[in-house]
């Protein structure tokens, strides 16, 4: 798959998610299999630009693969200032986004807001795609509610002026997360435009990314919080898409692995006291499974250090170790 003059490594990607998709995350999905991975949105005001949330946003040093960056905002002129400054900070994909459904975004104007306007729409991807000369992504959803659900319309604005590629999550702005993906709109866009369409929405397992790709026909899946806690996902899905057969799960010791190698890079990222604070929701997606009456969720929550969540992992695992070498052993 192709953006632009992009080739990807291969056609599944990891959706920009505010407060997940930072440095630490985008590194580990990429280096489990994501063929492109986004970053949380950078407002285009650029009041915030130099705030420590925002420049936590904009760091990708050490990163490897293309480097996808996400604006959101509702001003064409910012918004394509916005791009030209992510591109002089080595952003090799600008991404807009239209598909945020939360309130403080979308009371802006922003977001997936922009739907119920097709002129403002217009403007702003005419605006930055002329800004930039590098390949100008969008992110929608299928519409405002489901009465509005205009993704086509706005599908071929999109291609109309420019956009290399078009990520559709399956709800409504008024959905926000409820219910279930629907997969039809996305489909009708495929088959209205001809420029790579991503199909995003409630893709959490390789079973799903199949069904998804061959009802829709788009060109790629996009996982978002199919994703947290799971950064396996993506090899899995690649394994099955090219072989029909299914990954094992991974063992404990590689979680564990996994888990303690994320979390701490979240603490060295963000230092001491913002890392552990952060590090908490990662925990809590990784160990649902295991923590089902979230008294470990419980008792982590409570720790301020460091070396103590590091500490409170291994043993956690290590109880989980044991628990599961007891009900392998042969019975006396």
């Amino acid at each position: 798959m192709r953006i632009g003059s992009y080739k990807l490594d291969n056609n599944l990607m990891l959706a920009p998610m505010a407060g997940v998709t930072d440095r630490p995350f985008r590194q580990l999905c990429k280096r489990m299999g994501a063929g492109l991975v986004v970053s949380e949105m950078l407002s285009s005001n650029p009041k915030v630009w130099n705030t420590a949330k925002s420049q936590a946003r904009m760091n990708h040093e050490g990163e490897e693969g293309i480097r996808s960056v996400q604006i959101a905002g509702a001003d064409p002129e910012l918004m394509a200032q916005a791009a030209q400054f992510n591109v002089e900070n080595g952003a090799q994909i600008v991404d807009i986004n239209m598909g945020c459904p939360a309130k403080k975004v979308n009371k802006k104007l922003a977001g997936s807001a922009l739907l119920q306007y097709p002129e403002t729409v217009e403007a702003i991807i005419k605006a930055v795609v002329n800004a930039v000369d590098v390949p100008v992504t969008l992110k929608i959803r299928t519409g405002w509610n489901p009465e509005n659900r205009n993704g086509v319309d706005i599908a071929r604005i999109a291609e109309q002026n420019g956009i290399q590629s078009l990520a559709v999550h399956g709800r409504t702005r008024a959905c926000m997360y409820k219910g279930e993906a629907e997969y039809n709109t996305i489909r009708c866009i495929k088959e209205a435009i001809s420029i790579p369409v991503i199909a995003n929405g409630d893709i959490t397992s390789p079973q799903k990314a199949q069904e998804v790709l061959d009802y829709t026909g788009a060109d790629g899946i996009m996982i978002g919080r199919g994703a947290q806690g799971n950064p396996w996902i993506f090899k899995q899905i690649q394994h099955f898409l090219e072989t029909g057969e299914n990954l094992p799960s991974p063992s404990l010791s590689e979680q564990y692995e996994v888990l303690h190698e994320h979390v701490a890079n979240v603490q060295n990222f963000y230092g001491d006291v913002a890392g552990v604070r952060i590090a908490r929701k990662h925990v809590g997606w990784y160990l649902s499974q295991y923590d089902t009456d979230r008294q470990f969720r419980k008792t982590f929550n409570a720790i301020e250090c460091a070396d103590a969540q590091l500490e409170a992992l291994n043993a956690y695992f290590q109880s989980l170790q044991n628990s599961e070498t007891r009900q392998i052993s042969p019975a006396a």
